[in-house]
């Protein structure tokens, strides 16, 4: 059986497990596939033990980006750490996540899960640093799965709650559930658009947070159904409004827990180190941009004057800014705030890009320049097209940024890497080539 990793929910007995798992009648293992998407597996409760010991085998050629067919078999082992107990209205599973080995006991080169253990396993051995986030999670509540006007389920605003609301419900239905297999949040509310919420839980680990976002969308989408609505992360729903983010909150310290980006003495009370940080990110976001906003809908979002950045920079407290730096109301919040990653990417893919990106800075240090003065949106003109001050504006661009990148190439490895990058050509080749009604109403009169 796999080692157990360091996090806050302790790894327990497998007869401590046996009695956690004595009244459950499904226990579901999840993991994702390269794009993000929600993976699961079920397994028999009497199975658990030998599945902790010995694993369980998929085919990993079903799985986008993963395996071929003619290698396709797959280990998965549940991670001990991750076990959670969820209570629906309706039935009592157990939680795990799951990661990927091959056939000879070796970590799968495909599981995007590894990539983000070795980048953390790399900046603790090689820079004695370690890492908390803490993302936002945006997403929409509607009234069901096919588009139509009347898909709403709210006329809400910013932080609206008008008595009733269901949406309010259920987002407290959801935090109430976490709360009760011991994770915590620490605030949540209606966002700008109608029908969008947000729920903020308490930062923790990289690898801790990610697994939590498996379990997070995996509650959101049950108790939304409960309520007979339909959860989604999709980047941009609708034309005009804001879009679900992804803001990833990230802080570093040393081996001890001493805030590492906070320094009294300088300017704007930022470390050197967390300058080179900002500066690695800036430095390679156009080239990561593929992780961080991996759906074409992604690329809907980085508009003008809707909270979405557009080009590269950092700012304090500016949130047109594509790196924020937030009030910290003590020394130790001292952290930098993420703003161009989306809800419809791989978690583990993007906290290991983020954390890449800026120990290349340390690596490298590369100072971050001044930060933003003011609305980035009055800056953003000039070339009409191409401007490498930009964000990349489509998925293409994206991926031609990508395709020349040799640090995302060592980051994912090249099995990864090269899977990763023809599920995406793929998405744009179809994207490409697809005949709109839009085209219909525009040409066809030609």
């Amino acid at each position: 059986m796999p080692a157990s990793e360091p996090g806050t929910n302790q790894p327990e007995s497998p007869d401590q497990i046996t009695e956690k798992l004595r009244d459950i009648s499904l226990v579901k293992i999840f993991f994702t596939d390269l794009n993000g998407r929600l993976k699961n597996l079920d397994i028999n409760p009497d199975s658990v033990l030998d599945v902790l010991n010995h694993g369980v085998g998929i085919d990993g050629s079903s799985i986008p980006g993963l395996a071929t067919v003619d290698n396709s078999d797959r280990i998965m082992f549940p991670v001990l750490e991750s076990l959670r107990i969820l209570e629906f209205s309706n039935r009592k599973i157990a939680f795990f996540v799951g990661k990927l080995y091959n056939q000879s006991g070796e970590r799968s080169e495909c599981d995007p899960r590894a990539v983000l253990e070795t980048i953390l396993e790399k900046a603790e051995k090689e820079h004695g640093v370690r890492f908390m986030v803490g993302p936002e999670h945006e997403f929409f509540l509607l009234k069901g799965n096919e588009f139509n006007d009347d898909i709403h389920t709210d006329s809400e605003g910013y932080f609206g709650g008008s008595p009733g609301n269901q949406g309010e419900v259920v987002r407290q239905k959801i935090v109430d559930l976490l709360g009760r297999c011991g994770i915590k949040y620490e605030k949540t509310h209606h966002e700008v658009t109608p029908s969008q919420h947000e729920i903020n839980l308490e930062p923790g680990s990289p690898l801790e947070v990610a697994d939590r976002t498996l379990l997070f969308t995996h509650v959101t989408k049950e108790v939304a159904a409960e309520y007979g609505m339909h959860a989604t992360f999709m980047s941009k729903p609708f034309d005009k409004m804001n879009r679900n983010a992804f803001h990833i909150h990230t802080s570093m310290s040393d081996l001890e827990g001493n805030n590492l980006f906070y320094d009294s003495n300088a300017e704007y009370h930022l470390s050197t180190r967390m300058r080179h940080f900002i500066g690695g990110i800036l430095k390679y976001a156009r080239e990561s941009t593929i992780i961080l906003a991996s759906t074409l809908n992604s690329y809907k979002a980085y508009i003008m004057d809707r909270e979405a950045p557009i080009i590269r920079g950092w700012g304090l407290k500016n949130r047109s800014s594509m790196v924020r730096i937030p009030h910290a109301l003590n020394p130790n919040a001292t952290r930098l705030e993420l703003r161009c990653a989306d809800a419809t990417g791989n978690v583990y893919l993007q906290l290991a890009t983020l954390i890449a990106m800026g120990l290349k800075g340390l690596e490298q240090k590369l100072d971050c320049g001044n930060p933003d003065i003011g609305s980035t949106y009055k800056k953003a003109n000039g070339k009409r097209m191409y401007d490498k001050r930009y964000i990349p504006r489509d998925i293409f661009e994206a991926l031609m940024e990508a395709e020349k990148s040799q640090f995302l190439k060592n980051l994912l490895g090249g099995a990864l890497f090269n899977n990763y990058m023809d599920l995406k050509i793929a998405d744009w080749e179809e994207h490409r080539t697809h005949v709109t009604p839009r085209e219909h109403r525009k040409y066809l009169s030609i």
